[in-house]
């Protein structure tokens, strides 16, 4: 009768034991991380797969300046103290996103109280304030930063985006940056941040402000390249040509905000055509197959210089692609559907 019991217990306990996730399949490789909100790790199924899934995450918007510090004397703690308590709990890696960027920002940051643009020392005071109360709240629990995000222009041969930071500041915005957030967590892994990277030419300029600040021995540890891509690009020359450039400054590269867009990419919001059609076609779905396969194979061979891989959300439930570049028109691209199944294209992430 025991050994009965016996048997009993260990097939039901095989039966619930669960399925490995990405985090199990690339163990070897890289963390597998994922974009998250604050009601994704309340208890229930998007909670559970992100356990199932993921060693790593990133608070999508919870800890963006507008979010956590709307006004000059007041943070939103909440939504990314949730997030944070969430990682601890179950033993995920945390990444911080982002200390300094140009969009998302709150009304107070650049003016005074009668609506005048602040000189270069306050707006420089505001930052380090703002870069030590939120990395000092966060210290031990997230291992690294998005310190400064989008500061390269897509066109044009501008090193510098024109935004506030460096129409007040100058181009020395994104060293201070880095110094406060070296002083707030001298433990932290401290990246720059940004998107078409595949571009050679944006490539390029960004790669110059980057070495000047590693000559300069400014504390920058890796870059992140967004990975917003598409069914249609990049190709595995571009990924590559990519990753062996930052890494050749001694830089980390991570992968920080994946997902691949089923239509043509396009970079500028503008409105809804008639042609719009939201719709995930056979053929999307195995061109999606094949890049998905294909960005993973480059990544695999590059375990060496690649320390992270972070999906842009969980699921095909809900994308910020749903409303960019195009308001209203549904994407798919991530590799879980709506209901939080694998895709056809999590086989081709998974098998190698």
């Amino acid at each position: 009768m025991r050994k009965r019991s016996l048997l009993v217990l260990l097939l039901t306990t095989a039966l619930v034991a669960p399925e490995k996730g990405l985090k199990d399949y690339y163990k070897d490789y890289f963390p597998i991380g994922v974009a998250v909100n604050p009601r994704m790790v309340q208890p229930g199924p998007e909670a559970d797969l992100i356990k199932a899934q993921f060693n790593s995450m990133t608070p999508e918007n919870a800890m963006k300046m507008g979010p956590i510090h709307p006004e000059e004397n007041r943070y939103n703690w909440a939504d990314a103290d949730a997030i944070a308590d969430f990682a601890q709990q179950n033993n995920i890696k945390l990444r911080g996103h982002t200390l300094c960027w140009h969009n998302q920002t709150p009304r107070w940051l650049f003016t005074d109280a009668e609506g005048k643009t602040v000189s270069r020392e306050v707006l420089l005071a505001r930052l380090k304030r703002h870069i030590t109360d939120v990395m000092g709240r966060y210290k031990g629990k997230i291992y690294a930063w998005d310190v400064v995000n989008e500061a390269v222009p897509d066109t044009g041969t501008s090193l510098y985006r024109k935004s506030k930071f460096y129409e007040i500041i100058g181009e020395d915005y994104i060293e201070k940056a880095f110094e406060y957030a070296h002083e707030a967590d001298p433990t932290a892994q401290l990246f720059y941040n940004d998107y078409n990277t595949e571009n050679a030419s944006k490539r390029e300029r960004i790669y110059q402000i980057l070495k000047k600040l590693t000559d300069k021995k400014i504390p920058i540890h890796g870059v992140g390249l967004q990975g917003h891509w598409s069914i249609y690009e990049p190709t595995a020359q571009e990924l590559q040509a990519s990753i062996d450039k930052f890494a050749g400054l001694g830089l980390k590269v991570q992968i920080t905000e994946l997902d691949l867009s089923v239509y043509a990419k396009e970079h500028e919001r503008r409105q809804r055509r008639e042609t719009d059609k939201s719709e995930f076609t056979e053929t999307m779905r195995e061109k999606q197959v094949a890049q998905y396969k294909m960005i993973f194979d480059v990544f695999r061979k590059n375990r060496d210089k690649l320390t992270g891989i972070t999906f842009w959300n969980l699921s095909d439930r809900y994308s910020w692609l749903d409303n960019f570049p195009v308001p209203g028109r549904k994407d798919y691209p991530l590799l879980f559907d709506e209901k939080g199944q694998p895709k056809k294209a999590y086989e081709g992430v998974v098998k190698f």
